[in-house]
């Protein structure tokens, strides 16, 4: 098969649009692949500031961060209506601050805009998502057909809930400046409120792919009509399982449609599905897919296991927001507790929480209502909190892959950000192995609680906050429980309902009874009875 789009001979120089680099940065080497069944050929080029346009049958090389340097996700000198992105939804980025497009986004528009097969290889924090988002919606504006019940027009699926919350906030801003609908659809939820959203008639899903599936076998979604397929952190859906059930769903979608694919790497089968369901894709790759971001800083701590508590909560206690990563979701939810409980309001993060209380915390994290959010693995992929100043891997990650995902919740899209790995004796050897596995030089310190490296990091202590007090427990009686009781005038209610119990010897016999001392007490209290009305007469009708 040939490409639409072949790589000129090496040392062409071809048009191109501006922001083939970063600002501030030196001018670097642009790649851009086109995949095929045969060994891919590979077009290097020298950036350039040229602003000539370039034809739709042209390619425009990708921005890519040589190998071995450090990337850099810094905004470009470009903007989105050079690179063909329709005016109202400029206007929309616009309106939200983005107004500069990054690496990932110039690479991948100009083929992603003229309907060709992308796949986007670019750590999580690259600006993935309105790289995808926009060809999308452009396309499905610019079709001649229209929405029908259950059958939407696009598809994008993500590995989890967390992510397809956000893509949708991404999404949907533009698809309703271009009169469009969208939905998530995902398990943890009750499902009533997508399968009406699906029968109503929606352009866009965004989906996991377990609940998709239900609702394909229950018959409220049909994916005969898709016209875009997106695929975003693929392999995050392939280390989690999920990619029998996404070739499933790609099976049932038009072999015509446009499909992008989004993946840091291309392990654990990804390249399976690029070879199986993307037709000649153009590869664009912004940076290793493994590399540390040049403005994030790496630090390990060696603490002692006596200390590493102390030194955690003064981790937390700076002014600003930091993630807190944990091994396991019992030490998520005890570390988060602990450290409310010392004025350091936190709140959790892992898989053994609803939906809800997954979307509140999250929510109460974004917002400011709590600056620490303690988290397991489910938060270091594709979840995008603004302005994370610190993350600290309280347990190292098990591979350096995890310890590169998790750290990119700090330092996204340009910002600065710290990274601290906490190391007690036992893990020294673990953690120099998995720093240079994941191609950092970290600054390693020996550390105690107060030591000046802490506060150098964190600054001020933010102010102590009372924890919220908590709620008072319910009077209980000492017949055997608060069981509500029917009757007549002997019937209570709460803890004096437990005192109304027959006395030994009575009708029920002994089985509720407790000292007549007791009871007389109790009934005293409720001043309604005295300690005879208590006899072993039956409550119903006062017998």
């Amino acid at each position: 098969m040939t490409s639409p789009n072949p790589p000129s001979p090496a040392g062409t120089s071809r048009p191109r649009r501006r922001g083939g680099r970063g600002r501030g940065r030196g001018t670097g080497t642009a790649t851009t692949t086109t995949a095929m069944a045969a060994p891919a050929t590979t077009t290097t080029a020298t950036t350039t500031t040229a602003t000539t346009a370039t034809t739709s049958t042209e390619s425009v090389p990708a921005v890519e961060i040589p190998a071995g340097d450090v990337a850099t996700v810094l905004p470009t000198d470009t903007t989105f209506a050079e690179l063909g992105v329709p005016a109202p939804l400029v206007e929309v980025l616009t309106a939200s601050g983005i107004t500069a497009p990054f690496p990932i986004q110039v690479a991948t528009l100009p083929d992603s805009l003229a309907g060709r097969d992308v796949l986007g290889r670019g750590r999580t924090g690259s600006g993935k998502t309105i790289a995808f988002a926009l060809p999308l919606v452009s396309r499905l504006a610019a079709s001649t057909t229209r929405r029908q019940p259950r059958r939407p027009r696009a598809l994008v699926l993500v590995p989890t809930r967390e992510l397809a919350n956000q893509v949708m906030a991404t999404v949907e801003p533009l698809a309703t400046a271009l009169g469009l609908r969208c939905t998530t659809v995902f398990g943890g939820v009750g499902q009533n409120p997508q399968v009406q959203a699906l029968a109503a008639g929606v352009d866009v899903v965004v989906a996991c792919p377990g609940r998709l599936e239900d609702l394909i076998g229950q018959g409220h979604a049909d994916l005969s009509a898709v016209e875009v397929t997106v695929l975003d952190e693929a392999d995050h859906m392939a280390d989690l399982g999920f990619l029998p059930g996404v070739k499933r769903l790609l099976d049932r979608t038009p072999q015509g449609g446009q499909r992008l694919l989004f993946s840091a790497t291309l392990d654990n089968g990804v390249d399976v599905l690029v070879k199986r369901y993307l037709h000649s894709p153009v590869t664009h790759s912004v940076d290793p897919a493994v590399a540390p971001v040049s403005t994030m800083t790496h630090h390990v701590f060696q603490v002692s296991a006596a200390d590493k508590p102390e030194v955690v909560r003064q981790l937390a206690s700076g002014l600003g927001r930091s993630v807190l990563f944990t091994r396991t979701k019992h030490q998520a939810k005890k570390l988060a507790k602990q450290l409310t409980a010392s004025g350091i309001p936190a709140v959790d993060l892992h898989g053994n929480l609803s939906q809800n209380a997954r979307e509140r915390n999250l929510e109460a994290f974004s917002n400011g209502g709590t600056r620490v959010l303690c988290a397991t693995d489910i938060a270091a992929r594709g979840i995008h909190v603004d302005d994370v100043a610190l993350v600290v891997h309280v347990d190292p990650p098990t591979e350096h892959k995890a310890y590169l995902h998790r750290s990119g919740r700090t330092a996204r899209a340009g910002a600065g950000g710290t990274v601290v790995t906490l190391s007690t004796p036992d893990q020294n050897g673990e953690v120099r192995t998995l720093t240079r596995q994941a191609g950092i030089t970290p600054v390693v310190s020996q550390v105690r609680p107060g030591a000046e490296q802490i506060t150098t990091l964190t600054g001020p202590a933010a102010p102590f906050v009372e924890p919220a007090p908590a709620p008072a427990p319910q009077p209980q009686g000492q017949g055997g429980g608060g069981r509500r009781r029917r009757g007549g005038s002997g019937a209570a209610t709460g803890g004096t309902a437990a005192a109304a119990k027959p006395a030994a010897g009575g009708r029920g016999g002994s089985r509720t009874a407790g000292p007549a001392r007791t009871r007389a007490e109790l009934a005293a209290r409720a001043g309604t009875h005295s300690a005879s009305s208590f006899s072993g007469r039956s409550r119903r009708g006062g017998r």
